[in-house]
């Protein structure tokens, strides 16, 4: 058979050009068709009891604006927001058991009465963070570091999945579905793009990803245990070619 075809929706950065090197070692064809741009605000972490990293964006931009521990309680959503964090010369204190903001409330729960909690993001977080860490006691603050905007070049994706062309996609975020939508409600293709992803195997990254994808009306075929783009592109790969047989 030819290679699949798999399209790939990451950031407008290292991480797609990452990400359709990857793709190729798996042997598709990747289309990459990036559906987020990053647009940092300049704004940097507050100094607090605990500071909370979500993103390795995140953790970029507040390295590069300078921002200094001293101290502070460091968490990671995330083995690779940690990672991030190593990298940049910070020390990770806790990265939740579970990758997702309900997992981070849990472990934090009985650690933040009467402490000061930083949350360092985009602007387009979920207040799940927020009200399960005040509902804990904590006096939690938020410090937007990055806007996530619809790039003017995407849309490869969706003209192919209408088609009936992709053999997978893989969402990476709920950012990405948003905006991938939305792309396809400009051009009155939603109920064909709904049709056509029947037969497309669709990966997404994590829990909130794939509610975002659910309810557009999606489903997802393919959920990894664990929070990597590389677990992703491979299960689905698997899946592609398992169905594909």
């Amino acid at each position: 058979m030819s290679q699949p075809t798999v399209a790939v929706l990451r950031p407008d950065d290292s991480r797609i050009v990452e990400a359709v090197e990857y793709l190729q070692s798996l042997d598709v064809s990747p289309i990459p068709d990036p559906m987020l741009a990053i647009t940092p605000t300049g704004q940097v972490p507050q100094h607090a009891d605990y500071c909370i990293f979500t993103s390795e964006t995140g953790v970029d931009i507040a390295a590069t604006a300078g921002w200094k521990q001293r101290g502070t309680t460091v968490c990671a959503v995330g083995d690779q927001t940690a990672t991030a964090l190593c990298n940049r010369g910070y020390s990770v204190d806790i990265v939740p058991s579970t990758f997702t903001s309900t997992g981070l409330v849990d472990e934090l729960s009985t650690e933040v009465e009467g402490q000061t909690v930083e949350l360092a993001r985009s602007a387009h977080g979920s207040e799940v963070l927020v009200e399960g860490l005040e509902a804990a006691g904590g006096i939690v603050s938020e410090t937007a570091l990055y806007r996530l905007e619809r790039p003017e070049t995407a849309g490869q994706s969706v003209s192919l999945a209408v088609d009936g062309k992709l053999d997978g996609i893989l969402f990476t975020s709920p950012k990405t579905i948003e905006h991938f939508v939305q792309i396809a409600t400009e051009r009155d293709a939603v109920a064909a793009l709904q049709r056509e992803l029947e037969e497309t195997i669709v990966g997404a990254i994590g829990a909130p990803t794939k509610r975002a994808v659910d309810k557009h009306g999606i489903a997802v075929d393919v959920m990894p245990d664990t929070v990597g783009f590389t677990q992703l592109a491979e299960v689905t790969v698997r899946r592609i070619l398992d169905t594909h047989q």
